[in-house]
């Protein structure tokens, strides 16, 4: 069986102090966790709004090495990420057969909090 789900995401522009970024706003919060190791970490609690600053599609083969290794470093995660109106800056990450994640790094080069979907 399967289930396909439909997430809205709205364009918005955020601006702080001088910064401004063009992003899509998912229309579900998501729970993220705080620095997991792997994908078996990623839980939590707190719902955040989700705010997607570039996507970054990844091969089946590249996804698994970075989902169980989620505290390696990454220079495409450098410098992005933060919090911003109740909600995360984040890259999400995808391949074809994975789930997505949503990564915000808080300018670090590792996965720092991350959400799953799928």
């Amino acid at each position: 069986m399967t289930i396909t789900l439909t997430i809205e995401r709205t364009p918005r522009t955020l601006q702080v102090g001088a910064q401004t970024f063009a992003v899509e706003e998912l229309s579900v919060r998501l729970p993220f966790a705080r620095k997991p190791v792997d994908l078996s970490e990623v839980c939590g609690t707190d719902l955040n709004k989700v705010f997607v600053t570039e996507t970054r599609e990844l091969t089946p083969t590249e996804f698994d090495a970075f989902a169980s290794t989620l505290l390696l470093s990454h220079d495409w995660l450098s410098g992005k990420g933060g919090c911003i109106h109740e909600g995360y800056l984040c890259v999400e990450v995808t391949a074809p057969g994975r789930p997505y994640l949503y990564v915000n790094s808080e300018g670090f080069d590792y996965a720092r909090h991350v959400a799953i979907l799928g």
